[in-house]
């Protein structure tokens, strides 16, 4: 709903958006999020003010392209629970949606190496990590993933190892960025987004994130630390 003056609630309408994906996989169409809003201007205004808060992600026609760890498109990861079927943004945010969604304690993450196009599938839960040999690899570092988030998201992925992240790194002519096991992995996406389908959640600082960091086992300049 829109406060005094038809400005909208950003709370109430990052929450629709969120809980959205959460319950169906799919962000809210605009016709419900002007409903929330009050008006389409006010939606409008509203997805903009939270695309600048970072706590969504827009493309050039104001429509929802991300709310992490959510998707409205392929990423390279498939998460699939008991009831819904999820796009997950990156290896860091299929691996936490089992940790935010509250009905679905466990899911299938599922996704291809992108170096020699191994199939590779986890069940992913929040007890434990995941057993395997894979290793995830991110090629952008923490002070520039937001330059281009999506760029950023679909250059966090899941190799067969570090031999398939040298190839790939080859071919590209990049240098190597931070490469993972998985229960690293698991531990950094277990409880990144804590509160993000409450109301009144709020990101956390650069000094929270870097203590986030740290506690997960990540350590040296590209997690800022």
């Amino acid at each position: 709903m829109a406060q005094d003056g038809g400005v909208p609630d950003l709370d109430a309408l990052r929450l629709a958006v969120y809980r959205a994906f959460a319950a169906s996989g799919r962000p809210p169409t605009f016709d419900e999020i002007a409903t929330v809003a009050g008006s389409p201007e006010a939606a409008r205004d509203g997805l903009r003010a939270l695309a600048d808060a970072r706590h969504v992600v827009l493309d050039d026609e104001d429509r929802i392209v991300m709310a992490h760890p959510f998707a409205a498109l392929p990423l390279g990861f498939a998460v699939m629970g008991e009831r819904t079927l999820w796009w997950g943004g990156c290896s860091w945010d299929s691996f936490a949606i089992p940790h935010l969604v509250p009905d679905e304690p466990e899911v299938l993450v599922a996704t291809r190496c992108p170096a020699c196009g191994t199939p590779h599938a986890w069940v992913v839960g929040r007890d434990a990590p995941p057993h395997g040999a894979e290793v995830a690899h991110f090629l952008i570092p923490v002070e520039r993933m937001w330059d281009d988030v999506v760029v950023t998201c679909g250059h966090q992925r899941i190799f067969c190892g570090s031999d398939c992240v040298d190839v790939w790194l080859a071919a590209r002519g990049e240098r190597e960025g931070s490469t993972i096991d998985l229960p690293t992995l698991w531990r950094l996406a277990a409880g990144w987004y804590a509160g993000r389908l409450d109301a009144g959640y709020r990101r956390r600082e650069p000094a929270e994130a870097a203590a986030y960091f740290r506690d997960a086992g990540l350590t040296g300049a590209f997690w800022g630390l």
